[in-house]
């Protein structure tokens, strides 16, 4: 009898993964050791060298509807809408405001005019914290970081031009949000345009700015206040309108890993429902208006299982927790923004690469809008074409990349189910820690969530000087005669000399009697109970400036100092 030949003998797999690994796996390792000793994601998770059916846990067929669902359907894991990007892309919202009001409108027409979808408004320091563009604090700083606003006429000249009943408008504005939501109010009403078909959002999330910016104004009670009364206003006369983006994305750029991101931004949701609720409002009255706004980070696989896990962790909370009963109520909504800490001045075209790898984080997980960032911002404020291939890239994706054609991709994925899961269950931890300290407002004031974020950049920074985190460019493959970067966009030095000129005239011009009396009926209102929406709209519409407002409700409320005891 003759032996078969070797290609009759018949080749099976490994029977297990454990089999895998030591038949297959660890003698190639012997062979060629692998490039480091752990694999793992901004949130110290280490990746095997392969995910399998174990380490994803895919539920069962009975338990999927509850542990996974359909897109558009409790728990909202694979999406928000039934049909997500085959009925309807994403906005593309691309963030910019700078130098004056007149400069950003120019920039907004050009964006609209090459495809971008909504607006994104960007404000400089002092409008963030509440400060007219003549105050002496102002100096240095107008213009610089974004457009200054600080009365009606401002607004009216930024928004020239722009069809507000069709583009939704997003506004980052916190302390101040109150102020800048009646100036839109204001501006709609002159045009004859109904507030309640506006659309759009105000970030007004005022939490994060303690934990992680630092761009407040009032002590963090009184900034509670002002969020609620927002919520309220809104709930009854704009109901297209999302009176807060609870933010991450700060967070993260103060150096939080991704399940940090999540767990500090949804305790501060915890704390701005649990307000609402304290004043009377009902849960599915204002909760289908909530919105987030994420961070899209480098690392594609855990950003898109973030953004998974965070829509399930929400529509939990928001039935489990506080009782919602519609379903519009559980759904989280997300605007993304990709990760501006990543991006370098060194080889700073590199940064086109990274963008397109953050917002296609983003849409394979599920996003409604998304900011591509610039590749010169590391440098100065972008270009006109550093922002055209910003919005092209967003484009590329939407229409040449093929993934907008079915609901969540990675869906199933054994990383991706795996890292959705673990996201999920160190996002819990957290929560409960923060419940133990007595909430949110307890543990900022202890100063824990600041101490875990500066943790977590420290531990970065020395990955990054040590050589076991790499970003090209930086601390590998360097250029020893890197050329210059070439436009930088500047900031005109005359824009604070005309912007006192305007503001003092706008000053002599009003109605000082009628300008006196509505910021004589806002410090009365701020004293008691009552929403102060309606009183902050009385004032813009006399003229009466942002800082002058901000000047009134500090009188009432105080202004909020940082003991920096963490």
């Amino acid at each position: 009898m003759t032996s078969p030949s070797r290609g009759d003998e018949r080749v099976s797999p490994p029977r297990d993964t454990a089999a895998w690994k030591r038949e297959v796996y660890e003698p190639a390792v012997q062979r060629h050791p692998e490039r480091r000793e752990h694999f793992t994601t901004s949130s110290g998770f280490e990746h095997p060298p392969v995910y399998t059916p174990e380490d994803a846990a895919l539920p069962a067929p009975e338990d999927y509807p509850e542990r996974l669902g359909w897109p558009g359907a409790f728990p909202f894991t694979r999406g928000v809408q039934p049909t997500m990007y085959r009925g309807r892309l994403w906005t593309m919202r691309q963030y910019a405001g700078f130098q004056s009001a007149e400069a950003s409108n120019r920039r907004y027409h050009y964006l609209l005019s090459r495809g971008q979808t909504g607006l994104s408004v960007a404000f400089d320091l002092p409008t963030q914290i509440g400060y007219d563009s003549d105050h002496p604090l102002s100096r240095g700083e107008v213009g610089k970081v974004g457009v200054p606003i600080s009365c009606l006429h401002d607004m009216e000249v930024l928004l020239d031009g722009i069809p507000l009943e069709d583009v939704s408008i997003s506004m980052t504005i916190n302390a101040t949000a109150i102020v800048l939501l009646a100036l839109l109010i204001a501006v709609a009403r002159r045009r004859g345009v109904d507030p309640a078909r506006l659309r759009g959002t105000l970030q007004n999330d005022i939490l994060k700015e303690y934990v992680a910016r630092g761009t407040y104004r009032f002590p963090p009670g009184p900034s509670m206040r002002l969020v609620v009364d927002t919520f309220a206003y809104t709930a009854e006369h704009m109901p297209r309108w999302n009176p807060i983006s609870i933010s991450g994305y700060h967070i993260r750029e103060a150096g939080s890993t991704a399940v940090q991101e999540l767990a500090f931004t949804f305790a501060h949701a915890i704390a701005y429902v649990e307000a609402a609720l304290a004043a009377g409002l009902e849960i599915d009255r204002f909760a289908p208006r909530l919105s987030f706004f994420w961070n899209a980070h480098n690392d594609l696989l855990e950003e898109v299982a973030k953004f998974r896990a965070a829509r399930r962790i929400w529509a939990r909370l928001v039935r489990d927790r506080f009782g919602a009963r519609d379903p519009r109520s559980m759904r989280l909504r997300f605007h993304a923004q990709t990760a501006g800490s990543t991006l370098t001045s060194q080889q700073y075209e590199n940064n086109v690469v990274r963008v397109t790898i953050q917002a296609l984080a983003a849409v394979l997980g599920g996003c409604q809008s998304l900011h591509t960032n610039s590749r010169d911002e590391a440098i100065g404020l972008p270009t006109e074409d550093a922002v055209r291939i910003a919005l092209r890239t967003q484009q590329i994706i939407a229409y040449e990349s093929g993934v907008s054609g079915t609901a969540d991709p990675f869906g199933g994925s054994y990383a991706v189910e795996a890292l959705t899961d673990r996201i999920e269950a160190e996002v819990q931890r957290y929560l409960e820690r923060i419940e133990a300290m007595g909430g949110t407002l307890a543990a900022i004031e202890a100063g824990f969530p600041q101490r875990e974020i500066h943790e977590a950049a420290f531990a970065y920074q020395q990955a990054l000087e040590k050589g076991e985190a790499i970003v090209v460019g930086v601390n590998a493959f360097r250029e020893e005669d890197e050329p210059p970067p070439g436009e930088i966009l500047e900031i005109d030095p005359a824009v604070e000399a005309e912007r006192r000129e305007l503001l003092a005239g706008i000053r002599a011009r009003r109605d000082a009697q009628a300008a006196e009396q509505a910021l004589a009926a806002l410090r009365e209102a701020a004293a008691g109970d009552a929403n102060l929406v309606p009183y902050v709209v009385q004032c813009v519409e006399r003229d009466v400036t942002l800082g002058e407002v901000c000047a009134a409700l500090a009188s009432v409320f105080g202004e909020h100092e940082d003991d920096e005891h963490y």
